[in-house]
C-alpha cells in the first residue's frame, strides 16, 4: 500500500495516496453528481471539509467496514464531517446516481442483460432465521410441556456464592 502520513499541527499536509484514496479520474467523474456545498453547520468562519476529503473518507468506510468513530484516527477526515456529508449525499441521491452511471458505462463497454438485473439480493441463510423445531425446553432436564417439581430450579438473588440462612 505505500506510505502513511502523520498528522501535523497547522495547515493540513497533502494526503498521500496510500492505496485507499479515490483516483483523481474517478473523483472528477463523481464531482458533478454532488449537490452544491452548504455553509459550515456551526456557522463559523472555518470552511467545510473539501468534498474530495469527505469522499475519500466515505469510500474508506464503505470499502473497509471501519466504524465512523474510528475514521478520525486515519487522518483522512473527521468522523463527524464525513458522516454528515454521507447523510447529505444519501438524501441528495448521489449514490443512486453513481450506481446508475456505473451501470450505463458498463452496459456501453460490455453490455448488460437487463432482464437479469437485480439491485439487491441475498443467497445465504438468515443467521437468526427463526425456530424450525418448535419450542425448546427451558431447563436441560425438563421435557417440553413438563412442569418442574416445587423447590427445584429456584434462583437466589445472591448468585453462585449465596449462602442459605439457618431457619429461625
Amino acid at each position: 500500500m505505500g506510505e502513511t502520513r502523520t498528522r501535523k499541527k497547522g495547515p493540513q499536509a497533502p494526503v498521500v495516496d496510500d492505496g485507499w484514496r479515490i483516483p483523481d479520474v474517478l473523483c472528477q467523474r463523481i464531482e458533478p453528481l454532488l449537490p452544491p456545498r452548504k455553509p459550515h453547520p456551526l456557522g463559523c468562519h472555518n470552511p467545510r471539509v473539501a468534498d474530495r476529503k469527505a469522499m475519500d473518507a466515505i469510500f474508506f468506510v464503505l470499502r473497509t467496514g471501519c466504524q465512523w468513530g474510528a475514521l478520525s484516527a486515519t487522518g483522512i477526515c473527521s468522523k463527524s464531517s464525513a458522516h454528515r456529508r454521507f447523510q447529505e449525499w444519501v438524501q441528495a441521491g448521489v449514490f443512486e446516481k453513481l450506481w446508475e452511471h456505473g451501470l450505463q458505462e458498463y452496459h456501453e463497454l460490455r453490455g448488460l442483460d437487463w432482464q437479469w438485473l437485480a439491485m439487491d439480493g441475498c443467497m445465504t441463510k438468515a443467521p437468526l432465521g427463526g425456530e424450525k423445531d418448535g419450542e425448546k425446553p427451558h431447563r436441560p432436564r425438563q421435557a417440553g410441556g413438563q412442569a418442574q417439581s416445587p423447590g427445584r430450579g429456584q434462583r437466589h438473588p445472591g448468585g453462585a456464592g449465596h449462602r442459605r440462612r439457618q431457619p429461625a
